[in-house]
């Protein structure tokens, strides 16, 4: 596809690549950022250790970030097409199934993305606990639902706040799958870029 073609797209469906665009450009800072403070978190208590003054919260911090790295760290990979993907059947289809398999796979991650945005909905209840008046403990004790009520072990975080990567990282996966799509069936022109491109051919 050529850059008039992609000038030619819908206006819906440029706004929607461009926006997956910025998505991924403050994913991938922010995966930058949380990769630098695991790694000062680590040096840390290595340290600590060492010196016999250990930091007991330093090690679920650690997993908490590394879990929040994890999530968005793939969503900006799905964007960017550098997820692990087995390509042995579209790539050994005849030319014209071809895209008709990747596109197939793309929607087959929107569903997935829907999937779990879906049950995080129900999980997190937003309709009950505002309900409730925002009111954690009596949310509990009507919906037997403790997301709310309940902190991490050494940190104190409220575990709702930690466990929002997961319902993020399904509605960021679904904006970027759609991007993708759009592009797997020509409708736009893949602009996306990340510097790793040439590095992972």
């Amino acid at each position: 596809m050529t850059a008039s073609s992609s000038h030619a797209a819908p206006a819906p469906v440029r706004f929607w690549a461009a926006f997956s665009n910025g998505l991924v450009f403050i994913e991938l800072r922010a995966a930058a950022a949380l990769l630098l403070a695991l790694a000062l978190i680590i040096l840390t208590n290595v340290i600590t250790r060492y010196v016999g003054t250990p930091i007991y919260l330093i090690d679920e911090l650690a997993v908490f970030v590394m879990v929040w790295l994890a999530f968005i760290g793939t969503s900006a990979m799905s964007r960017l097409k550098l997820d692990f993907a087995v390509t042995f059947l579209a790539d050994n289809a005849p030319v014209w199934m071809g895209p008709i398999i990747r596109s197939g796979s793309i929607v087959l991650i929107i569903a997935f993305g829907i999937a779990l945005g879906w049950m995080s909905w129900i999980w997190a209840d937003p309709i009950g606990i505002a309900a409730a008046g925002f009111d954690a403990r009596a949310f509990a004790g009507t919906s037997f639902n403790f997301l709310y009520t309940e902190y991490t072990q050494t940190l104190q975080w409220p575990r709702w706040a930690v466990m929002m990567t997961i319902p993020l990282f399904a509605v960021c996966l679904v904006i970027h799958a759609i991007a993708n799509l759009f592009e797997e069936i020509g409708l736009i022109e893949r602009t996306v870029t990340s510097g790793f491109e040439e590095e992972a051919v």
